[in-house]
């Protein structure tokens, strides 16, 4: 006999991983995370942060402002358990922040923002030596609001999400790669019939305005496509 609530999980995950595939980009993937987990979880509040392409990590998606505030506390001061979970690769569960005394300034603030459980669970795909690429945080405005099963089920959505971030931030990459050529092959036409060079010539004119300007040889493609200009 199949168990009922197992059966319903199942066939959520299996909904959610049809709407993971089907996002458009990165934006639309953490935002399908963040709304099952408020369907899939006792939490109230949900919110991703991811590191982007430095080194410092962003808000990537909120269910509500508060969050938002829970969120910069930390970034701002680089200390809690979004920035634990990040460095350290970690889940982190703060059963009331009334009275958790890991983070004494943090969890005050958090408090008096209504927020009473935190539940942040790290994003990453590969091995142990794969750093953090983000944290989903789970948040209540009740103490005690996470059982062992939400948390259970918060592990499984955070390996949901992190393949479809990990395909979602690639699929970008290619698009924007491509783009890119477009732009150049484009801007090296101007410059061939301009000045009745062959492509490879064309190409060194764009790399060397690239290098002496410091500026991406996309930009400076765009740059000469737009004002009929190099910098």
């Amino acid at each position: 006999m199949i168990d009922s609530d197992a059966n319903d999980a199942a066939m959520a995950f299996a909904r959610l991983a049809v709407e993971l595939h089907d996002a458009s980009g990165v934006d639309e993937t953490v935002d399908a995370v963040v709304q099952f987990a408020l369907q899939a979880l006792n939490c109230t509040y949900a919110g991703v942060a991811l590191y982007s392409r430095g080194s410092h990590p962003e808000i990537a998606a909120v269910t509500d402002p508060v969050v938002a505030d829970v969120y910069d506390l930390q970034l701002t001061s680089e200390c809690g358990p979004l920035v634990t979970a990040l460095r350290e690769r970690t889940t982190v569960l703060i059963r009331d922040t009334t009275t958790d005394d890991r983070w004494p300034e943090w969890a005050a603030k958090v408090a008096a923002l209504g927020v009473r459980s935190v539940l942040d669970v790290p994003l990453a795909t590969g091995g142990a030596a794969r750093a953090t690429v983000g944290v989903l945080g789970l948040y209540s405005p009740f103490p005690d609001a996470f059982t062992e099963d939400d948390e259970a089920i918060a592990h499984i959505l955070a390996r949901h999400a992190s393949v479809a971030l990990a395909s979602a931030r690639h699929e970008e990459s290619m698009a924007q790669a491509v783009d890119a050529r477009k732009l150049v092959g484009q801007a090296m036409g101007i410059l061939m019939e301009r000045f009745d060079v062959d492509g490879d010539r064309a190409f060194a004119i764009l790399k060397r305005y690239s290098q002496d300007t410091n500026t991406k040889l996309r930009d400076v493609a765009q740059q000469l496509i737009d004002t009929r200009k190099l910098p």
